[in-house]
């Protein structure tokens, strides 16, 4: 029952109590328990909203930077990714399992300038790492399971 109130609520956040238990055929109230228990474990962080950058702020920029990092004696890469994670423009860190870099990192600013200054004054001079490699995203299709829909017609006639 647990896997299957989380794949609804990673559908549909808002998703009522009510709703969960009336798909797995159990009761509002069991529902409402197994996820507040989820919560109290620590299974469920949070709960968030999937936007339509382009709809909502065209301005914000979102990057993916890839660092390659010197593990660090007794912690790996914990203490590193610790303090990235601490920086306010930063959405997510992850620890690759192989490859050219070690840590992901998606963060978000006001322009072009501001991601790049991030990276240069603030990333690259954290002891440890070694290099970066910073992709701008453009445009997102689907995030999270979600169709990023687009309205906009291409005057080119090509989509």
């Amino acid at each position: 029952m647990k896997n299957e109130i989380i794949r609804l609520l990673q559908q549909n956040a808002r998703m009522s109590a009510a709703a969960i238990g009336e798909i797995l055929g159990i009761s509002a109230a069991a529902a409402e328990a197994e996820i507040a228990k989820l919560e109290k474990d620590g299974v469920i962080k949070g709960y968030s909203v999937i936007l339509d950058d382009d709809k909502y702020d065209k301005s914000i920029v979102q990057a993916t930077i890839q660092l390659k990092v010197t593990p660090q004696r007794d912690c790996g890469f914990d203490d590193i990714a610790k303090t990235i994670m601490m920086y306010e423009q930063v959405d997510s860190v992850s620890l690759m399992s192989s490859g050219a870099y070690d840590l992901s990192v998606e963060v978000r600013g006001n322009n072009l300038k501001d991601v790049a200054l991030f990276v240069s004054e603030r990333l690259a001079t954290i002891e440890g790492i070694l290099s970066t490699s910073t992709h701008f995203i453009l445009k997102k299709y689907k995030e999270k399971g979600i169709f990023i829909d687009s309205d906009e017609v291409d005057e080119r006639g090509l989509c």
